[in-house]
């Protein structure tokens, strides 16, 4: 919580591709990730701030707080069992295999999230900023069901679009910013190609297998655990010849400078330290 990051490549990106392995993250015997921060890639990870690949078998965070962002989970389908989610709006709900739950936590509100007993919950949680004018706004939510999912087919491959736009087919729609997430799954020799904006970022991770993702300016090879962003792409293709499991988020940079603390990401210091003495205050509301 005490931890504060600066966007310092806020405004223009520091270069147009860049690479990470992210950071391996184990707490107790119930949680294990890969956590991706939107540092380490010069400014390419906009309008992301943070995402975390994890694999949750027991609670593990307890009640905490979120403000000046959204706090997004996507179920991946090979979970099992159900993943508990409560939240200060009131919402308790069972989120389950393929999944997602959009969190808008704006001006402050309250969450929880875990496992029910013997669930496996493998997921992406993921930080996505909110434009400035947007950080104050009421508290909000949506759940998005698994079969409620568009599917699209490629060649030996399937892209579940969760949010946004592609190919000529319209998912369900992020609050406040333009977002695309695909679920991509290939088989042995599965390929699949996103026609998109190329005034929009592009952010990739491997989830399994090892896959080649190309677009207009280059390729690169992916290994599990491995994410790139890049700029400037229309068309970006997906290929593994022995089978592979990858996301692409692919959204409108809002290019604006802010500043990370935890789970809070505000404009400007002070407001981050206002969010948090109403948070010491109770001021974001509770769950009962």
């Amino acid at each position: 919580m005490n931890t504060q990051h600066s966007d310092k490549c806020a405004g223009v990106p520091c270069q147009t591709y860049t690479q990470s392995d992210g950071r391996a993250i184990k707490i107790g015997d119930g949680f294990e990730a890969r956590s991706y921060q939107h540092a380490d890639f010069q400014g390419l990870m906009d309008p992301l701030i943070m995402v975390d690949h994890f694999v949750m078998t027991q609670p593990t965070f307890g009640t905490h707080a979120h403000a000046g962002l959204s706090a997004v989970t996507l179920m991946f389908e090979d979970s099992k069992g159900a993943f508990r989610n409560r939240d200060s709006l009131g919402n308790d709900l069972d989120l389950a295999p393929g999944d997602l739950y959009w969190f808008k936590a704006a001006r402050g509100a309250i969450h929880n999230e875990a496992p029910r007993p013997d669930a496996r919950t493998h997921a992406l949680q993921v930080f996505v900023n909110l434009p400035n004018d947007k950080r104050h706004d009421a508290p909000a939510a949506f759940h998005l069901a698994a079969k409620a999912i568009p599917k699209l087919p490629g060649d030996q491959a399937t892209a579940r679009l969760v949010l946004g736009e592609s190919n000529g087919v319209t998912g369900a729609a992020a609050p406040d910013i333009p977002l695309t997430l695909l679920d991509i799954n290939m088989q042995a020799g599965g390929q699949f190609t996103h026609h998109g904006d190329n005034g929009h970022h592009a952010w990739i991770l491997a989830i399994n297998g090892i896959s080649t993702v190309t677009w207009n300016a280059g390729s690169a090879d992916l290994q599990p655990g491995k994410a790139i962003a890049f700029a400037g792409a229309t068309d970006i293709s997906f290929s593994s010849e022995a089978g592979a499991h990858a996301v692409l988020f692919r959204g409108h940079p809002l290019r604006q400078a802010f500043v990370q603390r935890g789970p809070f990401a505000m404009g400007k210091v002070a407001e981050l330290d206002a969010v948090e003495a109403d948070y010491q205050a109770g001021r974001l509301g509770s769950i009962d």
